[in-house]
């Protein structure tokens, strides 16, 4: 028996002998089987109509639920195995602004976990909240890497970043016959050349090598005479492509500090500038 565009007009329909739709329904032996083999529209899809096998909106507004908050409650665990007719096997978006637990801010979450998430592929994601802020700011923990031992099997090894009163940069090399240290081509526009300094390790010998001056390409070097030069360098400057580092402020915290381009909570990320002109200044290492 087949039938064709059948409207039913009531306020439920049953399949089987019990009513498995009520909530508190024990376990059902005949509960049925509903199958589909076309479209599904759940719900006021107006907007959207059966843009998939299942549709599912919210709640018309005659239903007697409409009241009700989710479109979909799933009790149990799920499986969601995606294909190669679109581009993602999930896409979430929408979300409402509300209260974090954390720091009583704002945010808006697509997506919320209440545990633990184990991702086994790679991810490509932004950073906001908790994370960002440990991401964003320096804080009085130390910045430390950890790997494994390169020498001794059961070891690992930890260094740690050196910290200063600047965002700096350098170069290191070696000079051997030479009276000069060629600069990075870069540098002269990302560091102040009156920021720049210089330390030479002579090889082999004294040679009383000095710095004869500087520029935005070269460092110019004179030793003893009649002395070849050979030595290490390391040259240093601070940058000035972005903001100084205000190295002291008032505050009680790191959301205290003066610049909100550094908060993300404060300055969305698009929006961030390091070069915001109501926080630049003089810089902080000054060697002319």
């Amino acid at each position: 028996m087949s039938f064709k565009n059948i409207t039913i007009e009531t306020i439920g329909l049953h399949v089987g002998e019990s009513q498995w739709n009520v909530p508190n329904q024990a376990i059902l032996s005949k509960a049925g089987t509903l199958t589909c083999s076309g479209i599904s529209i759940f719900g006021d899809c107006s907007d959207i109509g059966g843009i998939a096998t299942v549709t599912i909106g919210t709640a018309d507004e005659n239903s007697l639920q409409k009241n009700m908050k989710l479109s979909l409650h799933v009790k149990g665990n799920s499986v969601l195995q995606g294909d190669s007719q679109t581009a993602n096997a999930l896409t979430v978006s929408g979300g409402k602004t509300h209260t974090a637990r954390f720091y009583g801010l704002q945010h808006t979450n697509a997506v919320y976990i209440d545990g633990d998430l184990f991702v086994s592929g790679s991810t490509d994601t932004g950073n906001k909240g908790r994370l960002a802020s440990r991401f964003a700011t320096a804080d009085a923990k130390p910045k430390p890497f950890d790997l494994v031992h390169p020498t001794k099997e059961g070891y690992r090894l930890r260094y740690a970043c050196i910290e200063g009163p600047e965002v700096g940069v350098y170069c290191r090399g070696r000079v051997k016959n030479d009276t000069e240290i060629v600069l990075p081509e870069y540098w002269r526009n990302l560091v102040h050349v009156d920021s720049i300094s210089v330390q030479l390790q002579p090889i082999g010998a004294h040679q009383d090598i000095i710095v004869k001056r500087w520029d935005e390409e070269k460092i110019y070097l004179q030793a003893k005479a009649g002395f070849p030069i050979n030595c290490f360098y390391h040259v240093y400057a601070e940058r000035k492509d972005i903001n100084p580092l205000i190295v002291e402020y008032k505050g009680d915290s790191w959301e205290d500090y003066p610049d909100p381009n550094f908060n993300p909570e404060k300055v969305d990320e698009d929006k961030k500038t390091y070069t915001d002109p109501r926080f630049a200044g003089p810089q902080n290492t000054f060697t002319g």
